[in-house]
C-alpha cells in the first residue's frame, strides 16, 4: 500500500495524540513502516533522520540488536503476570540495577507505565508518607513556573505550560508555583549561576511561609524540556535539596526526560551531588522499545507504608502492567549498554558536534539563543534577537521548519518556536552535519518573511 492509502485508513479511525487533527487536511500524516539505527523510513522509502528520538525515548536508536535480542528471550519465558502477590526475575533485577546506579540513598522501586503515572506515584506516596507519619496537614506541593510533568490528572495539576493546563484547570489541585531559574531570563551580562542563585530567593520564600502545609517540590531538573528545553545551573538542585531537609519538605526529581545520559551523565541530579526523595524515570528507560516507569525512593519512606493490614498505611496504587516481564527485560537490556563506560564520553563529543554544527545560528537576526546541556540543544527562533521579542504564537514559524525537515528527510518537531535536537546516541558525525545543516535551512526559511 502507499503512504497515501494508510494516511486515509489512519485518519478514518486515529485520534493522533498532541494534535489538532484538522491540521492533516493540509499536512500530511507520516505512515513509517520500519525503523532502525537514528533512521524511520515509510512506505514509499523515504528515509527520515529522527532528531528527537521519537519523543526522547529511543536512547540507543531502534531496534538495537542487544534490546531486540533480549526482548525475544524473555518472550519465550514470560509475556506477563500481575506484580500483586508475585514477582519475576526481570522486575527483581531491574530494580536491583537501578538503585545501584542511581543517586545514593534510593532503595525501592516502585514500577508503573508511562512518566506521567511514575509522577502520579511520588505525589501520592509523598502526601500518604506524612499521612501516615501524623501530619496529614502537609497536602500541597510546589512546582515552578512553566514546568511539564505530564497530562494525566495529578501531572497536569503540577505542570505549568498553560498549553496544556488551562482546559482542564477546574479539575486540577492548585499548586503553588514559584519562578522558575531559566536562564533565558537572565539580565545582560549575568552568569548561569548568579541569575539561577537570585531565582532560588523565590522558591526559598515559598518553603518558609508554606512548609507546614507543602508535601514536597517538584521539578525537571536542570532542563525544563515540554516547557521550550529552557535550562538552569546545577546549583538550584544543591540550594533545593538543602532548603528542603532544613525545612522538612520532600524533593521529587522527574527525571522522565533528561536521565539516562541526557543531560552528559547518567541522571541529571548528578551534575549537582544531590539525592532527590523521588526520582521519576520513563521513556530511555527501555531504550524507547515498551512502555515502562519507575518511582525510586528512600527506605525511610517505604518504611512509614511498612505495617499491620489494619492500620490502613499500604499504598494502594496499581497498574495492570505494573513491571510487565518484556519492559523490564528491554530496560535490563537498555542498561546494560549503558555499563559500556565510553557511552557517556562518546556523548560529550557528539554533543560538541552539534553546537559547532550550530554555530551559523548563533549570529542569526532571528535568533535569540543556542543552548545546550549535554544531549540536548535547543535553538530559540524570536521576532527580534536582540530585544528577545518572540514570534505570534499563530504563525506557527516552528511548524515551518517541521515541514522543511520532512522534506529533506530530517524529523525535528519543534516546540512552538524552539528547535530541538534530542537525536539518539548512536547517530555518528555525518548524520550530525545533516541535522544541523536541514535545521539551519529550516529556520533560515522560516524566518525569510
Amino acid at each position: 500500500m502507499s503512504n497515501a492509502e494508510w494516511v486515509a485508513r489512519s485518519r478514518a479511525r486515529v485520534w493522533n495524540p498532541c494534535t489538532q487533527m484538522k491540521d492533516h487536511e493540509w499536512l500530511p500524516l507520516v505512515p513509517i513502516k520500519k525503523a532502525e539505527g537514528v533512521w524511520l523510513e515509510d512506505f514509499e522509502g523515504k528515509r527520515y533522520l529522527d532528531a528527537v528520538s521519537s519523543w526522547w525515548t529511543n536512547v540507543f536508536g531502534h531496534r538495537h540488536p542487544h534490546i531486540v535480542s533480549s526482548l525475544k528471550q524473555q518472550l519465550d519465558e514470560i509475556d506477563h503476570i500481575m506484580l500483586g502477590g508475585f514477582t519475576h526475575q526481570p522486575a527483581v533485577e531491574l530494580a536491583e540495577r537501578l538503585c545501584t546506579i542511581a543517586p545514593p540513598g534510593l532503595t525501592r522501586c516502585f514500577y508503573a507505565d508511562n512518566g506521567s503515572s511514575a509522577v502520579e506515584v511520588a505525589l501520592k506516596m509523598s502526601f500518604h508518607y506524612w499521612r501516615n507519619v501524623g501530619k496529614p496537614a502537609k497536602q500541597k506541593f510546589i512546582a515552578l513556573s512553566n514546568g511539564y510533568h505530564g497530562e494525566t490528572l495529578g501531572a497536569l495539576a503540577v505542570g505549568d505550560t498553560g498549553l496544556y493546563r488551562e482546559t482542564y484547570a477546574p479539575l486540577l489541585i492548585q499548586p503553588i508555583i514559584v519562578p522558575s531559574p531559566d536562564c533565558y531570563e537572565r539580565r545582560p551580562g549575568e552568569s548561569w549561576e548568579d541569575h539561577t542563585r537570585r531565582q532560588f530567593e523565590h522558591m526559598e520564600a515559598a518553603l518558609k511561609k508554606h512548609a507546614h502545609e507543602v508535601s514536597a517540590v517538584i521539578l525537571e531538573p536542570l532542563v525544563q524540556c515540554a516547557g521550550g528545553m529552557r535550562m538552569y545551573h546545577p546549583v538550584y538542585l544543591t540550594m533545593l535539596r538543602e532548603a528542603c531537609d532544613r525545612h522538612g519538605v520532600h524533593l521529587i526529581a522527574d527525571e522522565i526526560a533528561v536521565g539516562f545520559g541526557r543531560t552528559g551523565k547518567l541522571f541529571a541530579c548528578e551534575w549537582a551531588k544531590i539525592t532527590p526523595d523521588f526520582l521519576c524515570l520513563s521513556k530511555g528507560l527501555t531504550g524507547g522499545t515498551l512502555p515502562l516507569a519507575v518511582t525510586l525512593t528512600r527506605e525511610e519512606i517505604y518504611t512509614a507504608f511498612y505495617d499491620e493490614y489494619r492500620s490502613g498505611k499500604a499504598f494502594l496504587h496499581s497498574h495492570s502492567y505494573t513491571g510487565n516481564p518484556l519492559a523490564c527485560r528491554a530496560a535490563l537490556a537498555t542498561l546494560d549498554l549503558f555499563a559500556d563506560p565510553t557511552v557517556l564520553a562518546r556523548n560529550r563529543q557528539l554533543a560538541q558536534m552539534m553546537w559547532a554544527g550550530t554555530d551559523e545560528l548563533r549570529r542569526h537576526p532571528y535568533v535569540a539563543e543556542v543552548r545546550q546541556q549535554g544531549m540536548i540543544l535547543a535553538i530559540e527562533m524570536v521576532k527580534n534577537a536582540r530585544k528577545r521579542e518572540p514570534y505570534p504564537s499563530e504563525e506557527r514559524r516552528g511548524m515551518r521548519v517541521y515541514q522543511y525537515g520532512l522534506e529533506h528527510g530530517v524529523l525535528l518537531r519543534p516546540l512552538g518556536n524552539v528547535v530541538y535536537f534530542m537525536p539518539p546516541y548512536v547517530i555518528d558525525p555525518e548524520e550530525i552535519g545533516l541535522m544541523c545543516r536541514i535545521a539551519t535551512e529550516g529556520i533560515m526559511e522560516a524566518t525569510s518573511d
